[in-house]
């Protein structure tokens, strides 16, 4: 773990091993902005000083009213095991986010937590929001839950919702149906924006983007109530993409926190999906290595 540059930022954190490294911002945040081989490209998308991209975290559901720009310099604790990075409380939500970033890269896998705190004198009800700005070109990537056919004792009750937002067309080619899994395709030749979300009780989805396979981890707590209709991740496409997975629902007392935690792992020389059988062949033995691994 190191202090560097990066973005025009200084006293940034660098965490790093032989194969990958990380660094988050202090002076704004939190942000993870890089994420990557080292030497090789970063995996994650910014513009700064417009923004920052990569990593950050909102609350959910989504309203215009929750969104406060992470524009103010964060408090730092140093651990032996992690970093914390926590946000000034926002005034207009009194919601306060943090982040904790394991100063540990084990193999091409690290844990990230998410946390949001209710400072305010009332009840909150909200879901932590982890996104990150992937960098252009890539496919994300989610699993359908298995399929049974009914007369051989699949559930009379369906196994996941997907959503659909009013600017969205089922028809557009970004978005590529398949019996096992759904792929969203960033393509700045489409017109228009789309976003995806879908109750994923499996645990992952993925970023694809020539030849690297991005993968996050979470825990599905399947008791609970997400929000946008059970969503656990979503996407959104245009200009850009966001990779973006949910907690649960809470309401938060006064000075209680909830948090979500994601797992992100990092392979390389990956052949490019295009159907579920390239999934199944390629993506999915690496899916299941990093989750036995966590």
């Amino acid at each position: 773990m190191g202090k560097v540059e990066c973005s025009g930022l200084q006293n940034c954190y660098r965490v790093f091993n032989d194969t990958l490294d990380l660094v988050a911002t202090t002076e704004v945040g939190p942000n993870i902005v890089r994420f990557g081989f080292i030497g090789d490209r970063n995996e994650f998308h910014g513009d700064p000083p417009h923004h920052y991209g990569g990593h950050a975290m909102r609350h959910a559901p989504e309203a215009q009213e929750r969104k406060f720009p992470a524009t103010a310099p964060v408090a730092v604790e140093e651990h032996d095991k992690f970093i914390r990075l926590t946000q000034p409380i926002e005034v207009p939500t009194g919601t306060q986010k943090e982040m904790d970033i394991a100063t540990t890269i084990k193999g091409n896998h690290i844990s990230i937590v998410n946390r949001l705190y209710n400072r305010g004198l009332w009840p909150i009800e909200l879901a932590p929001w982890a996104y990150k700005i992937m960098e252009f070109g890539g496919k994300g990537i989610v699993p359908m839950p298995p399929f049974i056919p009914q007369n051989s004792g699949g559930s009379l009750l369906p196994t996941t919702c997907i959503s659909v937002w009013c600017y969205c067309d089922l028809t557009d080619s970004r978005l590529i149906l398949g019996k096992k899994y759904i792929m969203l395709k960033q393509d700045n030749k489409a017109p228009g924006v789309y976003k995806f979300g879908m109750a994923v009780s499996d645990g992952w989805a993925a970023y694809y983007n020539n030849g690297h396979l991005f993968v996050a981890t979470f825990n599905f707590n399947k008791g609970a109530s997400y929000p946008d209709f059970n969503n656990t991740v979503q996407f959104w496409t245009g200009p850009g993409f966001e990779f973006e997975t949910l907690g649960p629902l809470v309401k938060l007392q006064p000075g209680e926190s909830t948090e979500h935690v994601e797992n992100w792992f990092l392979f390389k020389d990956v052949p490019e999906p295009k159907n579920d059988a390239d999934i199944d062949k390629n993506i999915l033995p690496l899916v299941q290595q990093a989750k036995k691994s966590v």
